[in-house]
């Protein structure tokens, strides 16, 4: 289903959905499950002076978080943000879910993809034992404008961190936990079916010529850094980057690692 009044919001509200800062060539970046655009806080400021970096807040984070929608609506989105910041195209950066539209914006929209950064995120499908479990996890916030459950927000946090993350930096898993139990259920159960039961893009990445940087951490206990080899191996232009002691949201975990190695890859590719 796709909702075309939700991908309108980034042409008509381009300011209040995005964080935009900095001049030169745009690099957008689209967050993961439960996560919003301030995830990206530490890249913004490390790539302002040199790039036009852009995060903006997807689907789940705005007022139409529903009807139901998938990964390619989520895609149409992101051209909308390009529209709203008046860029014809741009280096498309995704953690998780971000990455999983990302690599179908440049699918669908090849004309406008420079490059993608895919941080925490694969090509390939869960699998079913995986995809039960997801789905268990949020069918009781299906309809629910009530808050997230504390209960539901502490559990994931072994999905989303790292154990040394976990370990050595709970106030950055608390305040995640505390901004969790904000959102209205029913937000993140559809975001959370936006890709639940995705197909597989593995056979269309030789399509995605461009650079590709992916970045992950080392210690992600919901994507294992093997499940991004795939991409490495199909797509014809990419590299990877490995994040010791980070988790699956790397680039918060580890921001001056994560930082390091997309300015790196920004500056030598573009």
């Amino acid at each position: 289903m796709t909702d075309d009044s939700a991908t309108e919001l980034y042409r008509s509200r381009t300011d209040a959905l995005t964080t935009d800062v900095g001049a030169g060539r745009p690099i957008v970046f689209a967050h993961g499950t439960l996560m919003d655009r301030t995830m990206f806080a530490p890249q913004l400021e490390a790539l302002r002076d040199g790039y036009r970096a852009v995060a903006y807040d997807l689907r789940a984070r705005t007022d139409r978080y529903a009807p139901a929608y998938d990964l390619w609506d989520l895609a149409d989105d992101c051209a909308a943000v390009l529209d709203g910041i008046d860029e014809d195209s741009a280096v498309v950066a995704g953690m998780s879910m971000g990455g999983f539209m990302a690599l179908r914006f440049a699918l669908e929209y090849p004309e406008r993809v420079d490059g993608l950064v895919l941080i925490d995120s694969m090509a390939t499908p869960h699998t079913p034992d995986e995809q039960a479990v997801y789905g268990d996890l949020v069918e009781p916030l299906a309809g629910s404008l009530d808050p997230t459950p504390r209960e539901l927000a502490d559990g994931v946090t072994d999905y989303l961190f790292g154990e040394t993350t976990r370990e050595e930096h709970p106030e950055l898993v608390d305040a995640w936990v505390d901004r969790w139990t904000t959102y209205p259920g029913a937000a993140v159960y559809h975001e959370l079916h936006s890709w639940l039961d995705r197909a597989d893009v593995t056979d269309r990445l030789s399509e995605i010529d461009v650079p590709v940087l992916i970045v992950h951490g080392a210690e992600d206990p919901s994507i294992d850094p093997s499940r991004a080899e795939p991409m490495l191996e199909e797509l014809p232009d990419a590299e990877m980057t490995l994040l010791p002691e980070a988790g699956h949201t790397a680039n918060c975990e580890r921001p001056e690692a994560a930082n390091d190695a997309i300015r790196s890859f920004l500056d030598e590719r573009f």
